[in-house]
């Protein structure tokens, strides 16, 4: 990975001063939904990047043989799939970012962007957790 870029929304992230491992970019439209987030993150990216691989951070589980397989592949729309079910990590190519409704990712799924689901079910699945402040 060449850049990795945090989206910050509806709360303030508390990150390391100088980490200098990810740059955090604040999204003032968060509230229009997923895809606004998403599309700011791809905005921030540089201009010689051409896929962005998407994970969330309420993920922890994340197996990284799971973005490895789908930077295998070259389909504009990747997202990984366990047991049937769609999930993280997904890969677009620069030629879908443009294309990101508000509602986030899961909506771009029509021709011809039609999301190539990849097969990771040998592997964990991210998981999903989220704390209560």
């Amino acid at each position: 990975m060449d850049e990795i870029v945090v989206v910050e929304g509806a709360h303030e992230l508390a990150l390391e001063p100088g980490s200098g491992v990810a740059r955090v970019v604040r999204c003032d439209d968060w509230d229009a939904g997923p895809g606004a987030s998403l599309r700011c993150g791809l905005a921030a990216l540089s201009e010689d990047v051409t896929r962005a691989v998407v994970v969330l951070a309420d993920g922890p589980n994340l197996d990284p043989r799971a973005i490895e397989r789908l930077l295998e592949r070259t389909e504009p729309v990747l997202a990984a799939s366990y047991d049937g079910t769609r999930s993280h990590p997904v890969v677009l190519a620069r030629s879908a970012w443009s294309e990101v409704p508000d509602e986030g990712g899961r909506a771009l799924d029509t021709e011809p962007l039609k999301t190539v689901l990849v097969d990771c079910s040998d592997l964990t699945p991210p998981g999903d957790v989220d704390y209560r402040r």
